[in-house]
């Protein structure tokens, strides 16, 4: 890896026209389709909404982190970005969706890989460019990156992020979801299906999310003497509220534009399925916090809401709308019981463990449900679900892929997590956590006015100038300033 990746930064150098010829080569340039120009388009567009992904996470982690780790979760989102951008154009988009049952090998760095539809076979569907469906792959596996540190968040050192980020993005998150939904093994010889990310985007997140807390450990003060949960608010729900809407948002990027193809407008039918669905969530999970907490809990409602997306992803392009309310409903439901189970024993501080994780397992496994036979048949992949043809068939094969990208997720990051332990360190220190990483790891505050004393604050904005001035004579009993 240390050779290839220098000489595929230099060939991409000295033959800048080498993707382009390949992209165009298979039908000729100046001979393409309209459906090339459009079907591009829409793949483009749905991947700049499922990028606009990563604001939602930015909001939501600042609204459940205090005050004085708001801005450190920028920096985190902006630099994990920019790392999985470089690693999946490098080598991931090619472990992920080139040929091969195992891993793939065609199209290091988008370059000479030939005719397009037989490089990358399991998109071979659509015919928009590579280009376009590099980018819309690689804000998936951005996602993904983002959901493993929503456990972490408010006491691990900086520096772990980059080193992960390279694992993950460059090997992880690739060969995981090869053979889920990239033509590997999995989806292509035993049929699992996985629309758009449950197992493949979600669940491999998340299962990263559990490897390194299992390492890292709660924050200070989290669990009492007895060994019980203390609550630790966040700083701004507003903040989190919106963090929610833009990730339902960006979900009808993250599905819809997981059809590729917007000619025969069955985006749409997605699109209902997926709205469908969360609306289910939000109204189970809201029901099943006041029944369970005897309150109608902010935090529920919105990760009801993320459960049930995460639980749709999957099934997206398997079923038929009706079924979606009960996929949503049942996410709804095991999100409000799974962050109250795991928060006994894991100090998981937006409920990534459940919300993308147990979630992302029911959604998987709904397909062995749910999935209509015509649409199975339309997608090639898999069959019809149980209560359509009363087969435990489809059942197991999702079972049976949960488990083996769980189990491999979470040894192979367990084990990255333990050397970097073992050499760079995960935590902060005590004394640091104390302050906050907004000053210990960045020497800057998120909400200076609010941790910065008045005097120092001298032409600050957002502070009037009047808590500057001294008083010009000693204060009598009828000078006292306000």
């Amino acid at each position: 890896m240390r050779r290839a990746l220098p000489l595929g930064l230099l060939m991409a150098l000295l033959l800048p026209a080498s993707a382009l010829a390949d992209t165009f080569d298979a039908a000729g340039a100046g001979k393409l389709p309209d459906s090339v120009g459009i079907n591009s388009i829409w793949v483009i567009v749905a991947a700049m909404v499922v990028m606009f992904m990563q604001a939602g996470f930015a909001f939501l982690e600042i609204g459940f982190s205090r005050g004085k780790n708001a801005g450190t979760v920028v920096a985190k989102i902006l630099t994990n970005f920019s790392i999985a951008g470089i690693m999946y154009w490098a080598v991931g988009f090619a472990f992920a969706f080139g040929s091969g049952k195992i891993a793939g090998h065609t199209g290091w760095f988008l370059v000479n890989f030939g005719d397009p539809q037989k490089a990358f076979p399991i998109m071979g569907l659509s015919d928009a460019t590579i280009e376009a469906k590099w980018f819309f792959q690689f804000v998936f596996c951005a996602v993904s990156l983002a959901i493993v540190w929503g456990t972490t968040l408010e006491r691990i050192k900086f520096g772990v992020y980059i080193i992960y980020a390279v694992v993950f993005a460059g090997f992880i998150y690739p060969v995981a979801s090869h053979w889920v939904f990239g033509g590997g093994w999995l989806q292509s010889s035993l049929g699992m299906q996985d629309f758009a990310g449950s197992t493949a985007v979600h669940l491999i997140g998340a299962t990263g999310a559990l490897a390194v807390l299992l390492h890292l450990g709660p924050r200070r003060g989290k669990y009492g003497p007895d060994g019980k949960p203390r609550a630790i608010p966040g700083h701004n729900m507003p903040l989190f509220g919106l963090g929610i809407l833009i990730l339902w948002l960006g979900w009808f990027g993250f599905n819809p534009g997981s059809t590729l193809n917007a000619i025969d407008g069955r985006f749409t039918e997605v699109v209902l399925v997926t709205q469908l669905a969360a609306c289910a969530g939000v109204l189970a999970a809201l029901a099943t916090a006041r029944w369970r907490m005897g309150t109608l809990d902010i935090g529920m409602a919105g990760n009801g809401a993320i459960a049930a997306l995460v639980a749709i992803t999957a099934p997206s392009g398997y079923v038929s709308p009706w079924a979606a309310i009960p996929i949503g409903a049942v996410a709804g439901v095991i999100v409000v019981f799974g962050v109250l189970a795991i928060d006994k024993k894991l100090d998981d501080p937006v409920g990534a463990l459940s919300a993308h994780g147990l979630a992302g397992i029911w959604g998987t496994l709904s397909c062995g449900l749910f999935t209509n036979p015509g649409l199975a048949k339309y997608n090639a992949v898999g069959h019809g679900g149980l209560v359509y043809n009363g087969s435990f068939h489809q059942l197991g094969v999702q079972a049976l892929g949960v488990v083996v990208v769980f189990a491999f997720v979470l040894s192979v990051s367990w084990v990255v997590f333990a050397i970097i332990k073992a050499t760079y360190g995960l935590r902060v220190s005590a004394e640091e956590e104390d302050a906050g990483l907004d000053m210990s790891e960045h020497g800057m505050y998120g909400y200076p006015e609010q941790f910065i004393p008045a005097p120092e604050l001298v032409g600050y904005g957002a502070v009037p100038a009047s808590a500057f001035k001294q008083p010009a004579v000693t204060p009598t009993h009828q000078e006292v300033p306000a």
